[in-house]
Formats: structure tokens, C-alpha cells, sequence
């Protein structure tokens, strides 16, 4: 019995040293850094697919994978004129890598894109997303253009108020 008291300690210490190594490697439920899991991660909780995907918000989430990105045709219309909702799957198809991070740390879109937001991804995320994205593949069409304020719209809009008077 002493000898097996030593192997049974060995046994636990191994057990306690490795548990917490093998949780630490173990890949989480939203994907490493950078992996396509991860960017399906971040596309979802993040609102891409409220804006990009055409009805996502209208039917609760439950729009296919297929179609997600897709850009859409809805405008945001407010004082600096209507926006659309680009097709990020066209967008991300012209763009490498290298370009995506530094349109996503550089531009500075119209509202109601949260471009801020984009800029406080962290590189991992970015990636992320671009290669989830471009794993979906091109498809459907370019949105319509942008229409500065006081042009005619032909497309359905949601409209943003403008500023609070100032006090």
C-alpha cells in the first residue's frame, strides 16, 4: 500500500498541473483568434447582419447562412442624406487581407454604420471576420449608392431624426 501512495500522488499532481494547461488549449465555442468559427462568432453578436442581411431583424435571426451579408437594398435615411447597407460579401471578395484591416482601422462611414466600433475590433477579430466572410463567398448584388441629402430615394427607407436643438 506505501508503494502505491506514491504513484497516486504522482497521478493527482499530473491530474492538477494538466487540467488547467488542457482547458487553456482547448478551443472555445466562438473559435480561435482569427478562424472562421470565430468570425461567424463576431458577425453575429456584433450586428453585421442587422444592417447587412437583407430582413434579418424582421425575422428574428432567422435568415440562412446563405444569405447573410448580402448587402441591402432598405436606405437609412437623416441629415447627412441615405445610406445603404453594403454586400460585405462582394466588398470583402475585392479586398486581401491586409486591405480589410486597414479600411476597417481607417474609414469613417456615414450613419448609421458604428464604424467606431469596427475600429475597436482587435486585429484577431478582424481577421476573423474577413475570412469567415470570404468563406461565405461572393454573392448577390452591390447595394444602391449613396444619395446625398435632398435626392430622390426610390427605395423603402427607415429615417433617423435629426440633432436635438441646441440648448
Amino acid at each position: 500500500m506505501n508503494k502505491q501512495r506514491p504513484i497516486m500522488h504522482a497521478i493527482v499532481l499530473t491530474a492538477l498541473v494538466m487540467i488547467p494547461v488542457l482547458l487553456i488549449a482547448a478551443p472555445s465555442p466562438t473559435g480561435k483568434p482569427g478562424s472562421i468559427e470565430r468570425g461567424r462568432y463576431v458577425v453575429k453578436i456584433s450586428g453585421c447582419n442587422d444592417c447587412h442581411t437583407p430582413a434579418y431583424a424582421q425575422r428574428d435571426g432567422q435568415v440562412p447562412e446563405r444569405d447573410w451579408l448580402t448587402g441591402d437594398g432598405t436606405g437609412w435615411s437623416g441629415p447627412w442624406g441615405t445610406t445603404y447597407a453594403s454586400n460585405l460579401r462582394l466588398k470583402l471578395a475585392a479586398l486581401s487581407e491586409a486591405q480589410w484591416l486597414q479600411l476597417a482601422r481607417t474609414a469613417q462611414y456615414r450613419p448609421p454604420m458604428p464604424w467606431f466600433n469596427l475600429r475597436a475590433m482587435s486585429d484577431g477579430d478582424l481577421r476573423a471576420v474577413y475570412r469567415y466572410v470570404r468563406h461565405l463567398g461572393p454573392a448577390g448584388v452591390a447595394a444602391p449608392a449613396y444619395v446625398p441629402p435632398g435626392g430622390a430615394v426610390a427605395t423603402a427607407v427607415v429615417r433617423f431624426p435629426g440633432p436635438p436643438p441646441a440648448q
